[in-house]
């Protein structure tokens, strides 16, 4: 069998280079990670987890339960480490993202076709290789990679979330609960807010200082794209992680292209009185018990590590000086004296122009032996990345051998996000998340969103399933998946 090179080891290198692996091919990971970092990485280990730690929705009838379905069907090494790491979290599969990292990092080094070398790539290597060096691509390797496709990409900001120890929290007044009872009792811990404690909250963040942009913002290798207005119908915030600033405050600027599924918190206040309490802040499903009423507003926090002392803010990523994370948010009820581990931040994500740039399965045209997986694509989220990475291997394991790539069907998560990725229109092109506005709509209508999706799902498994078969992408066990 061939040998492969897989540059990145993220979610999505990690899926590529196990698949690979996993069929016979010689794969060498390269990974830049200690030689060189990243502003938003903190170890050297591979899949380490830099936004937060959940995975989203296991129910199969939300879209991302679906595509987690398709990759376990598929042999995801993400999903069997994040079995075995996993923390409460109601119905998202959230990990410790320490021993996550490991999970991974352990299994890709005892596997005998792979080889990790940790060294930067400045250029694109000549011989076969899957590219999935994430948003935060070096920048000798984005010019080169601007170069071949004659394309200077796009960008977006990606911004991060505070994380607060749990003995610092006031539970006389934050409460453990889950959204209307689902999941665990202790998976989420509630701090309430009445209508006048929200009104100040938010009168303070609006005029709260926030960090300049960065020497990165004006790379020559990134340009911003126009922001959609259209949010992924199930997408939810998503963070990334801290980096210092010494330089003067500014104000908001609405013409940075965030991501809109990654929104700061503070330019959330910016749209309306009322956007935060629809957003990460809304209180449905839950009940104050001092009060057996819905508070005016809610702030979650979700468990971080396994042993439940440290706590995420639930889409409260920010940009906000570091001063005044601390002083406006212990102005929420139960934070009064909240203890931060990690304060949050932003940074730079840069991903490829995929419909205007690349093929069908993300290959350059100009070498259809090189494959462009992962973030870097346009596919936003954990599980997007990482199934992207597993498609990756799959089809460079085809093209070695002479087989034409292929994709899974559009009826199916992962083969409607690929259709949405080279079917977008190349001028406006957006990341995207897995959502079932994707999926090919069904012959018949049905009224009943539960039954409708329910249908969907149904359609989506047995699809998927007649496509493993008939192109015989079956997940390989030559060293036996099961042994972590």
């Amino acid at each position: 069998m061939a040998d492969v090179l897989v540059v990145g080891g993220g979610l999505a290198g990690c899926e590529a280079a196990w698949q690979l692996a996993e069929r016979g091919h010689a794969v060498t990971l390269l990974e830049m990670r200690p030689v060189r970092s990243t502003p938003a990485h903190q170890t050297d280990q591979l899949a380490e987890l830099v936004c937060t730690n959940s995975f989203k929705s296991e129910d199969i009838h939300n879209a991302h339960g679906l595509l987690k379905a398709e990759m376990r069907d598929l042999g995801s090494i993400l999903l069997h480490a994040a079995d075995v790491t996993r923390v409460p979290a109601g119905q998202a599969l959230a990990v410790d993202r320490v021993a996550f990292a490991r999970a991974i990092t352990d299994r890709i080094t005892a596997h005998p076709n792979i080889v990790i070398d940790r060294a930067e790539l400045t250029a694109l290597p000549a011989t076969p290789a899957i590219i999935a060096t994430g948003p935060l691509t070096s920048d000798p390797l984005a010019y080169d990679i601007a170069r071949l496709l004659g394309d200077e990409g796009l960008a977006f900001y990606d911004s991060i979330a505070p994380i607060v120890h749990r003995d610092s929290i006031d539970l006389d007044v934050a409460f453990f609960a889950s959204r209307w009872d689902k999941g665990g009792a202790d998976d989420y811990l509630n701090c309430p807010l009445s209508q006048e404690e929200y009104a100040t909250f938010l009168s303070e963040l609006r005029a709260a200082d926030v960090y300049p942009g960065h020497d990165w913002e004006d790379l020559p290798h990134t340009r911003g794209c126009t922001s959609s207005e259209s949010t992924p119908s199930e997408s939810t915030p998503s963070e990334s992680t801290p980096s210092e600033s010494t330089a003067e405050s500014t104000p908001l600027d609405d013409s940075i292209p965030y991501f809109e599924g990654c929104l700061p918190i503070e330019v959330m206040a910016q749209r309306g009185d009322d956007t935060l309490r629809f957003g990460p802040m809304k209180p449905v499903g839950l009940r104050d018990p001092r009060t057996g009423r819905r508070p005016w507003a809610v702030v979650q926090l979700r468990r971080e590590d396994t042993s439940g002392q440290m706590w995420n803010m639930v889409g409260f990523q920010t940009r906000l000086r570091t001063g005044d994370q601390r002083r406006i948010f212990r102005m929420i009820p139960g934070l009064q004296h909240a203890e931060f581990l990690r304060t949050g931040s932003i940074h730079r994500n840069t991903y490829l122009n995929f419909p205007a740039k690349l093929n069908a399965y993300g290959g350059a045209p100009a070498r259809p032996d090189l494959i462009f997986a992962g973030q870097l694509t346009g596919v936003e989220g954990y599980t997007e990345s990482a199934a992207s990475g597993i498609l990756a291997g799959i089809n460079m394991d085809r093209i070695l051998a002479g087989t034409p790539p292929t994709l899974p069907p559009s009826t199916t998560m992962l083969g409607a996000l690929l259709r949405y990725l080279r079917a977008a229109e190349p001028g406006s092109f957006q990341p995207m998340n897995s959502n079932f506005g994707l999926l090919d709509p069904l012959v018949e209508h049905v009224r009943d969103k539960g039954a409708r999706r329910a249908r969907l799902v149904q359609r989506a498994r047995a699809d998927l399933t007649t496509w493993i078969e008939r192109e015989s992408v079956a997940p390989h066990q030559l060293v036996g998946a099961e042994d972590v």
